[in-house]
């Protein structure tokens, strides 16, 4: 890892406060990005409160949220995150299958409707930046607006996450297989 861990000694008055909070918070931890992050604390309490919104106000069943990170930590060859979501959206439903395929860079095939139309608009836009009329109209079909919306929050903010993981050489934990 490039950024060593920040331990509480050494942490400034705003870094502690916010450090302490996410501690006390429904998590119980410090996550991977935000130990990079907490050296900006505003931008550390800012992430951790959209991570909350992910965790627990998106409108998405978990197993698309779970399928839209994979989506984005597989464009982003961020190990680290695909292999902190593979089980939970395992676990939610996604086809072992389908996170295979995904993982070896290809579309999958099997996909229920809603898993369609959420790995077309995440690709489109990690891709192009931007959706098509016809992939904007199909996952507002299948999840509504409020779906694409969601997307995007979770293409944004693991995009984020990604860079953070990658910028900062996150290893796997001992034993782990790559992806």
């Amino acid at each position: 890892m490039r950024f060593k861990e920040l331990v509480e000694t050494e942490m400034t008055q705003s870094q502690l406060a916010v450090y302490r909070e996410i501690r006390a918070g429904p998590m119980g931890r410090i996550g991977a990005p935000t130990k990079v992050l907490l050296r900006r604390p505003e931008l550390a309490a800012a992430t951790q409160k959209m991570s909350g919104y992910i965790r627990s106000g998106i409108s998405l069943p978990k197993r698309i949220k779970e399928f839209a990170i994979l989506i984005t930590a597989q464009y982003w060859s961020a190990q680290f995150e695909w292999h902190a979501h593979h089980a939970p959206a395992l676990k939610a439903g996604l086809g072992p299958e389908v996170a295979a395929e995904l993982a070896r860079g290809k579309r999958p095939s099997g996909m229920k409707d809603d898993e369609a139309a959420a790995y077309q608009f995440c690709t489109e836009l990690h891709k192009n930046k931007c959706v098509s009329d016809a992939t904007f109209d199909a996952v507002v079909k299948e999840l509504g607006e409020d779906g694409a919306i969601d997307l995007m929050v979770i293409s944004g903010y693991y995009t984020l996450v990604s860079m953070v993981l990658n910028v900062n050489k996150q290893s796997l934990p001992a034993g782990t297989p790559l992806p």
